[in-house]
């Protein structure tokens, strides 16, 4: 079975083990105004169709695993998931970061976030979705959504 296309991420597989690298490092990994999430998902499922991979290791490339969503973008309103009238930003979370989180939480092999450095925000719930977390001696984390005074729609709050 063909791997997904992917644009903002790489996927390596060695063995049995599939290794998905984010790999938009220019903006520390972040997951809304990236393809990252749809990819996520995009490449979880479709391990769930192939058999012959056993494992799923989620890394970051650069110097941070994932910064989550961007900030700016979630006070102008603007860009990707944040854009548009209170209904249309839920359709898009809800087709974007969210299905995301139920598609790791639908893998049906183990996956590892190997973290890399800072786990901020969404990028924290990501690793959280994963079944084990390891972390460098960079790694940092923080579920920095009250900060905001927002409560986690990623999956932060359900893991």
């Amino acid at each position: 079975m063909t791997p997904p296309e992917l644009q903002d991420s790489i996927l390596s597989i060695e063995g049995r083990i599939a290794v998905l690298t984010m790999n938009r490092h220019d903006v520390r990994n972040e997951l809304t105004g990236t393809r990252l999430a749809a990819e996520i998902a995009q490449v979880a499922e479709w391990i769930n169709r192939d058999e012959r991979i056993s494992v799923l290791v989620l890394t970051g490339e650069g110097s941070a695993f994932s910064s989550g969503g961007n900030v700016k973008h979630m006070l102008n309103r603007e860009h990707g998931c944040f854009g548009g009238d209170v209904h249309a930003v839920q359709g898009k979370y809800r087709q974007g970061i969210q299905h995301m989180a139920q598609a790791i939480y639908a893998l049906e092999v183990p996956s590892i976030a190997a973290v890399n450095g800072p786990a901020i925000g969404a990028g924290f719930d990501l690793a959280g979705l994963c079944d084990l977390r390891i972390g460098s001696t960079e790694a940092r984390v923080a579920e920095s959504f009250l900060n905001l005074g927002l409560i986690p729609g990623d999956g932060g709050g359900w893991v």
